[in-house]
């Protein structure tokens, strides 16, 4: 079964970025996630896409 959401240390392996700077953006209310408990987290991926989505810029003249 796939995950439908990450722990805060895989969302951050999978961008490539430190677990910091997830919190940071956990913090900030940039990048949503689940409360599952006092201490836990989880960003469902749907919300992940959709941040990764809003940020990726697009160059009219980039060849691909």
């Amino acid at each position: 079964m796939d995950k439908e959401a990450l722990k805060p240390g895989e969302a951050a392996a999978l961008l490539g970025v430190g677990r910091n700077r997830i919190r940071q953006l956990v913090a900030s209310g940039e990048l949503p996630t689940v409360k599952l408990g006092p201490r836990s987290v989880r960003i469902p991926l749907s919300a992940l896409r959709k941040w990764l989505t809003e940020r990726t810029i697009r160059r009219p003249n980039a060849v691909t």
